[in-house]
């Protein structure tokens, strides 16, 4: 009996359909993005700062455990919204004598002295000063990226609110507005003294320790 030829497929076709697939789905597919988070690093502190003797009324301690609970000097537990208000009452509080400051303009040196414009309580057992108010923030290797950068925004606010008010009292305008057109007008030397000015009045000091096992 002769052997019958099996027909052959013809796959050009297919390979055709194969193709036009995949540029479908290239084209209808949607690809996610990470853009990453956008954080303010803080700000580089004077080469020649000499690293203060902390007394413990002068550092605000703020840990984030592993269950994201906020606690404040380690036993009030605050949630986010309310940290910015409690950080700003430690800056401004102004119950005590300053370190040696330099005056922005001159660069001379002043003596310690008092914070005459802060608008705190004076408490006692609170800062002496905006120049001695460390601010600790403090983490677990559990504490979610979200909370973290949440209550690190708070506290840079905190010192952003300040110089604000400050900037309004002094020159009628925000801090905010002197850095935007200070950014705009690079040569105007008398926005960048009235920059510095507020900077050493409220300098940003914020102390971000290694996560805890």
């Amino acid at each position: 009996m002769a052997r019958r030829d099996l027909p052959e497929i013809n796959a050009g076709s297919m390979a055709d359909i194969a193709f036009l697939l995949l540029i479908f789905f290239l084209v209808t597919t949607t690809m996610d993005v990470d853009t990453g988070i956008s954080r303010k690093l803080p700000e580089k502190q004077p080469d020649d700062m000499e690293q203060p003797k902390l007394k413990e009324k002068n550092v605000f301690i703020v840990t984030v455990n592993r269950n994201n609970q906020i606690l404040v000097e380690g036993d009030k537990i605050m949630t986010v919204d309310k940290i910015r208000q409690e950080a700003m009452d430690f800056i401004d509080n102004g119950g005590g004598i300053g370190n040696p400051m330099k005056d922005p303009i001159t660069g001379e040196a002043l003596p310690p002295a008092e914070c005459d414009w802060c608008g705190g309580k004076k408490d006692p057992a609170s800062s002496d000063h905006p120049n001695k108010a460390v601010i600790s923030l403090e983490s677990d290797r559990g504490t979610s990226y979200g909370t973290y950068i949440a209550v690190q925004n708070e506290l840079v606010g905190a010192y952003n609110d300040l110089r604000n008010k400050l900037s309004k009292k002094l020159y009628n305008v925000s801090y905010d507005k002197l850095l935007k057109d200070a950014k705009n007008n690079s040569s105007n030397e008398s926005l960048k003294e009235k920059i510095k000015n507020i900077k050493a009045k409220y300098p940003q000091i914020i102390s971000e320790a290694e996560p805890k096992k």
